[in-house]
């Protein structure tokens, strides 16, 4: 079976990016209104347990299919590292209303609209394999998730040695910020991932 024949699988890898950005739009919210962070930490948690049971569905169907759009492990590959995106996400916001942290860092913000910006990229890309014989949208994507994930490792490290120097900081404080930062930059490093999967699709199938 070649593309654009079945669009299932298509529209349910779709439907998991947009878990992905529906996650992270919330977590950049989040950090513009950080009086809302529970109310906000319990919708990403939704969100994340909507996305496993859409992943749970799409390795059932995939393997109950006997022919599928490209190969099975392919399709598992993506389908699971979709979800880690939003997992990812969800274990940020978690950890912001577990950890009842008062204010928000400087940092904080600029970091979740990167990874908001990531996310979305990263969502583009996935939509461009319903055309992946139109190269140039899928190698924009591409282009444009790795500039992105440039951008948030110098904005993740600039945020740690802030937090590091900062005379007079409370050790504890400095531990929970430090969680949160590691779990944003493990999120946008996993729409990297995913755009590789997708680089490795194109170019076994174009």
């Amino acid at each position: 079976m070649r593309f654009g024949q079945d669009p299932l699988f298509f529209d349910l890898l779709d439907k998991q990016a947009q878990f992905a950005v529906q996650a992270a739009q919330q977590f950049a919210a989040l950090s513009r209104d950080f009086g809302g962070r529970q109310k906000a930490a319990e919708a990403i948690r939704k969100l994340e347990m909507d996305a496993d049971t859409l992943t749970h569905d799409v390795v059932i169907k995939a393997d109950a299919k006997f022919v599928t759009p490209f190969d099975k492990e392919d399709i598992h590959a993506l389908s699971h590292a979709l979800d880690d995106m939003t997992d990812h996400i969800e274990s940020a916001a978690a950890r912001i209303a577990l950890y009842r942290l008062d204010a928000p860092r400087p940092d904080f913000s600029p970091l979740a609209d990167l990874l908001r910006q990531t996310v979305e990229a990263t969502a583009q890309a996935v939509d461009s394999l319903h055309h992946l014989r139109e190269h140039k949208q899928m190698q924009e994507s591409f282009t444009r998730i790795h500039t992105l994930e440039n951008q948030a490792d110098e904005a993740y490290r600039k945020a740690l040695g802030d937090l590091f120097n900062e005379a007079g900081a409370d050790p504890l404080q400095v531990i929970k910020w430090k969680e949160i930062y590691d779990r944003i930059e493990i999120a946008t490093d996993q729409c990297e991932n995913v755009a590789d999967i997708l680089e490795s699709i194109v170019v076994k199938y174009s």
